[in-house]
């Protein structure tokens, strides 16, 4: 139970190291936008690129930060019975919801991205419109790696409620 505890943990790291790198690019896209706030309204100066720039840092914080959201319980979901419930009754509907929906969802798009992905990277994808970001392929890789970071967040919950079911772990485990 140990080398499991341990795994989860590991896997928790990675995905709290990601989530503190993800919290710089979020400082980073607030001063995008503040620097194309006074540049358009200003100066009345407005760039492709930087509107473009906008839209990739977000997409990026919310595909690769989804892993970090997952390990600090912070995705929407419906608390009305699950706050009531106990802590093995919670961890049962962890357990039951990484198996049928977010193993199943993250696979899903992890598999049907990558030829969208590999498209991509074949032809160079850019911005269609002039002055736009040319490296557009990057972006779109961020999609399957986000889900594999949710994914491998999945396997710690799971991992951890296993753990709480069988009555090895009481609580909810503090993270790095």
């Amino acid at each position: 139970m140990n080398a499991l505890r341990s795994f989860a943990n590991g896997i928790d790291k990675i995905n709290e190291y990601v989530g503190r790198f993800v919290s710089w690019i979020t400082a980073l896209l607030v001063l995008v936008v503040f620097v194309d706030v006074v540049m358009r309204y200003v100066f009345n100066i407005s760039f492709v690129f930087t509107q473009e720039l906008e839209w990739h840092l977000f997409a990026f914080i919310f595909l690769i930060g989804a892993g970090y959201t997952l390990l600090h319980d912070g995705h929407v979901r419906v608390d009305i019975i699950y706050q009531k419930l106990g802590s093995k009754a919670q961890a049962w509907v962890n357990f039951i919801g990484c198996l049928l929906f977010l193993f199943p969802g993250c696979y899903l798009i992890i598999t049907t991205s990558m030829g969208f992905v590999e498209n991509s990277f074949t032809i160079f994808e850019g911005s269609p419109d002039p002055g736009g970001i040319p490296l557009r392929f990057i972006l779109k890789s961020m999609i399957p790696l986000g889900f594999a970071l949710v994914w491998l967040q999945g396997i710690s919950l799971f991992i951890n409620s296993f753990l709480v079911i069988i009555g090895r772990e009481e609580q909810k485990r503090e993270t790095a």
